[in-house]
């Protein structure tokens, strides 16, 4: 998940060079999104690893 949130911000990073403005902001709204959603699954993951209990 996180290569996609940097392939959007790469996209968005390339579209504001070219003065795509519109496609920038987008792409920028969608990395975050997706960053985000991937950290609040991690979070998820990692508590429930805590509280099955297992060991690495």
């Amino acid at each position: 998940m996180f290569s996609w949130a940097l392939m959007f911000l790469v996209v968005a990073l390339v579209a504001a060079v070219l003065g795509f403005g519109g496609i920038a902001g987008t792409a920028v709204s969608i990395a975050k999104l997706i960053f985000f959603v991937a950290i609040a699954l991690f979070m998820v993951s990692a508590i429930m690893h805590v509280v099955r209990g297992r060991s690495a």
